[in-house]
């Protein structure tokens, strides 16, 4: 794609760093949602439900590498227009699911872990495999949420394995904190890291968006691909440290159209507005959102402290 030429560092450690900060976010919304049910078939003495558990959970993450590598890879097989509608189309989507999914786990955070566990008591009755369903599903929803982002993201910084490289490593720490906090050795203010986090990522679709705005501009799908809001190519050095890490991170360009400029803009205004509003805290949120006790076996840590 044409954004961003890969090789040099500055360049790989943005591409890194923006998809493992998604990886880490993602992958601990993730790890909550199964330290939750790890939990509960505990507490309730069913230890034997824990390989269901483990096995639906790998097969959701199955699916979601395959989801990314087929939609990210299989593109280079078509010709450049055809890739660029395809990198478009799935830029949108994935702006459209992760805006969904932010904006509806700010409202539904606080009953989250009490539906998951009515949920898995209906399972256990029915058996293994609804256990193992439940997981997927569970599991599966937040995959797909990250791989459709990362393909998006992927697409809009034209890294390679770079941007994936850096996913599985946010995802390794969210699974060594799921870890800690499952164990009660360390403890984490929930509200805080989805708040600042929910905020990047708001700002990091906005940029995805951008990039499918111009893709469809380019295959002709949306007009104005010569009406440049800007250019200020002339004093912005793309190829600098601070040019390579606008790109990789946020698909800042010195030469947008005024319909990227617009969409982006009116992205981030509407959403980070209503975002911030509904992660706002109440007096009764004011206490800090997790401690030692609170992500025992007992009971596990939950996003309940409002995202």
């Amino acid at each position: 794609m044409e954004i961003l030429a890969s090789g040099g560092a500055p360049s790989v450690f943005a591409q890194m760093f923006g998809s493992g900060l998604i990886g880490l976010r993602e992958g601990l919304e993730t790890g909550i949602v199964v330290m939750i049910l790890v939990a509960f078939v505990t507490r309730a003495g069913r230890r034997g439900a824990l390989k269901w558990i483990w096995a639906g959970v790998a097969a959701a993450v199955a699916m979601v590498v395959v989801v990314f590598l087929v939609i990210h890879f299989g593109t280079s097989t078509m010709t450049p227009l055809a890739a660029e509608l395809i990198a478009g189309v799935a830029s949108l989507v994935a702006v459209a699911i992760v805006t969904f999914m932010v904006l509806w786990m700010s409202k539904a955070a606080s009953h989250i872990s009490s539906d998951l566990k009515d949920s898995m008591s209906d399972a256990l009755l029915a058996g293994g495999a609804s256990v193992m369903g439940l997981a997927f599903l569970a599991v599966g929803r937040e995959g797909f949420e990250t791989a459709l982002l990362m393909v998006g993201y992927a697409e809009s910084v034209s890294g390679g394995w770079w941007p994936l490289l850096g996913l599985l490593i946010g995802v390794v720490v969210a699974i060594v904190l799921t870890v800690l906090l499952y164990q009660g050795a360390i403890r984490l203010d929930f509200h805080r890291f989805f708040l600042y986090t929910g905020i990047f990522l708001i700002i990091v679709a906005a940029g995805i968006l951008s990039y499918g705005v111009r893709a469809l501009q380019t295959v002709g799908w949306l007009p104005g691909l010569n009406n440049i809001a800007f250019d200020i190519s002339a004093s912005y050095d793309q190829s600098s440290w601070y040019g390579t890490v606008l790109a990789g991170i946020f698909n800042f360009r010195p030469d947008p159209t005024v319909l990227q400029v617009v969409a982006w803009v009116l992205y981030v205004v509407v959403v980070l507005t209503i975002f911030l509003r509904a992660n706002r805290r109440r007096p009764a949120d004011r206490a800090p959102a997790s401690t030692p006790a609170d992500t025992s076996p007992e009971t596990p840590a939950t996003p309940d402290a409002g995202r």
